[in-house]
């Protein structure tokens, strides 16, 4: 096993984060460019270097336990609800009646959980690379591991293929493929073959920058009204007190997260016209 300033030393050569200051603890985030994120760290649960990355579950001063991977932070006990909540509850509340569901990494369980008050879903598929972040999951992070118990989850461990190609053009091609009409995508990327895109976005203090938005996407026809959502969770019997209250979302924060500064609004007219302009294939953006 190795000592904490040993550890730190080898995830700072790894991934370039580290310790700085002493006695204090801190795990520094130096992956983004001119922007240095410390935290205070109380105790180490757990450590560990899977197949495909470093493992790391702490317990902060200031955010709660923490879970880390390859020097990212992936949820925190404090702010963990607003991500997971914002991103399976705008997509799935702007269509009637979500029968079948596929997660893509969200290997914490947070999304599962959420994605399980919806009394319609028939069949959740989950798509997860590293079996460890699971049982991280269910060791440390039981009020999201609650997703797992789930009878309509089904599970695939698939470690095979590197992860970027999940951002890239032929993963989202493939999706556009896959969805019914009507269907909805909800991502932090681009897809350029979707035809109504919109872009909401949510405050995590521990993310980068403080925020972090949504690319709501559907397919052509029918239109999805992302904006006003036809399924309101409220109106869900049963939904909203699932197994916790929701501690974020609401219809209101719903429609709030599609209200966007001036300068965010300019940059996506201008990401329109460059992709008629390229594609030619028009992509409505409606604020």
């Amino acid at each position: 096993m190795l000592s904490w300033p040993a550890y730190m030393k080898s995830l700072q050569d790894r991934f370039g984060f580290g310790q700085l200051g002493n006695p204090m603890k801190e795990l520094v985030n130096l992956k983004q460019q001119g922007e240095v994120h410390s935290l205070k760290v109380e105790s180490i649960f757990y450590k560990a270097r899977s197949d495909y990355q470093e493992v790391l579950v702490f317990e902060s001063s200031s955010y709660g336990k923490m879970l880390i991977l390859n020097g990212i932070v992936q949820l925190t006990g404090k702010d963990v609800y607003a991500y997971r909540e914002m991103i399976t509850h705008l997509p799935l509340c702007s269509i009637p009646s979500p029968k079948t569901v596929l997660v893509v990494g969200g290997g914490d369980g947070g999304v599962l959980a959420e994605i399980s008050r919806y009394s319609s879903a028939e069949h959740i598929d989950i798509c997860e690379i590293d079996r460890m972040v699971i049982e991280v999951s269910k060791k440390f992070f039981l009020e999201l591991a609650i997703g797992f118990e789930d009878p309509r989850v089904c599970f695939h461990v698939d470690p095979v293929g590197p992860v970027k190609e999940l951002i890239e053009k032929p993963f989202f091609d493939t999706l556009a493929r896959a969805l019914r009409p009507g269907g909805v995508l909800c991502n932090m990327a681009e897809s350029m073959r979707l035809h109504s895109v919109h872009y909401a976005w949510v405050s995590v203090p521990t993310y980068p920058s403080g925020v972090i938005g949504f690319l709501i996407c559907s397919t052509e026809r029918p239109i999805v009204d992302f904006l006003n959502p036809i399924n309101p969770i409220e109106k869900l019997e049963g939904a909203y007190q699932h197994k916790r209250e929701l501690r974020y979302y609401n219809s209101e924060m719903h429609k709030a997260a599609f209200s966007l500064p001036s300068f965010l609004k300019m940059e996506l007219i201008l990401l329109v016209d460059a992709h008629g302009a390229i594609q030619k294939e028009p992509v409505r953006i409606v604020d």
